[in-house]
This record gives structure tokens, C-alpha cells and sequence, in this order.
């Protein structure tokens, strides 16, 4: 009876949680089939860790750790670093966000250059909402070398965006009750 409320917990965590996951695993990958194996692995972990998670308000912070570290060492086997060549290019299905006319996708986009430690901090800190303690936890870091790892972050960010996702260089829409009143 035991292993059956353990299994029928679980799957309730995975209904709630797995699309979100999912996300963060994206974001932390930039690529929709490794973020699908990143998650399972993860999951498969925590399923196998399950009972020793004691302290069920903060199973997502133990995923995502999970997820982070399992990410960094994908990262480092030798042959992910390969490449891989091939006669076609794979067709991707574009991810558009309709409510902001792609703009998500394109600044995600450019996340996704950053390195995998830098990726991980701004995908904690500005996706998740973590507090700079919580990242560091997750990532088993010091606070400062959050702070320091962000800020580095942002900076490269801002060099490597394009000038058309800024919101400075973005021309301002204006009604025609705006323009009119402008004009007088």
C-alpha cells in the first residue's frame, strides 16, 4: 500500500510541475529533445529519491538542482562537445509567443549563447524568480558568486543582443488620440 501512495504522489507532483519543468529545462538546454532527456533523468532521479525528500514545499529546488548539475555534466563529457555533421539540416518547429510578438523567443535566443554556468544563473534568477540565497543554493554557489556570475551575465547580454530587441531602439506605438492631441 505504501509504494502505491508513494507512486500516486509522485504522479500528482507530475501533473502539477512537469510543463514548468519542462521550461526550465529548455531554457537551461536551448533545445527541446535535450531538455526532454534532461528532465527525465531528472525526474527518473528524483522518482529514485522520492522518499527522502522530506520537505515537500521545496521539491521544485531539489529538481532544479538536480537538473543543473545533471546539465553541467552533460555539458562536460567530451563527446557532447562534438559535432556532428550532416547532409540536411532538421526542420525545428519555430516557438513563437503570440502575447509578445516573439520577443521572448528572440531574448531567450540570445540567453542561450551565454555559457552553461551563466545560462543556469539567469535562467534561475529571471525565469524561476529564485532570490540570489535561493540560486546559490540550487547551485551550490556562494551568494556573492551569484552576484558576481549575474552581473557578468547581464552585461555579456547586453553586448550580444541585437539593437531591435532593445526596448530604447523600439519605436513607441502611438493611438491616433495621442498623435492628434500631439499635433495641436
Amino acid at each position: 500500500m505504501r509504494q502505491l501512495d508513494r507512486d500516486a504522489d509522485f504522479t500528482a507532483y507530475l501533473e502539477a510541475r512537469q510543463p514548468r519543468l519542462l521550461r526550465t529545462a529548455y531554457l537551461l538546454t536551448g533545445d527541446r529533445h535535450q531538455a526532454e532527456d534532461l528532465l527525465q533523468t531528472s525526474l527518473a532521479k528524483l522518482y529514485l529519491a522520492w522518499d527522502r525528500v522530506r520537505d515537500r514545499d521545496h521539491v521544485d529546488a531539489y529538481v532544479r538542482r538536480i537538473m543543473v548539475n545533471e546539465n553541467n555534466s552533460l555539458w562536460r563529457r567530451p563527446w557532447k562537445r562534438r559535432e556532428h555533421a550532416t547532409d540536411r539540416v532538421p526542420e525545428g518547429a519555430p516557438v513563437l509567443d503570440a502575447y509578445d510578438e516573439g520577443l521572448g523567443a528572440a531574448v531567450w535566443a540570445v540567453v542561450q549563447t551565454l555559457p552553461p554556468k551563466a545560462r543556469a544563473v539567469v535562467v534561475l534568477r529571471y525565469y524561476e524568480q529564485l532570490s540570489e540565497a535561493e540560486t546559490a543554493e540550487v547551485l551550490g554557489i556562494s551568494v556573492g558568486t551569484v552576484k558576481s556570475q549575474t552581473s557578468r551575465a547581464l552585461a555579456s547580454l547586453r553586448l550580444r543582443t541585437p539593437a531591435d530587441l532593445d526596448p530604447r531602439h523600439r519605436p513607441h506605438d502611438h493611438d491616433a488620440t495621442t498623435d492628434t492631441e500631439e499635433e495641436r
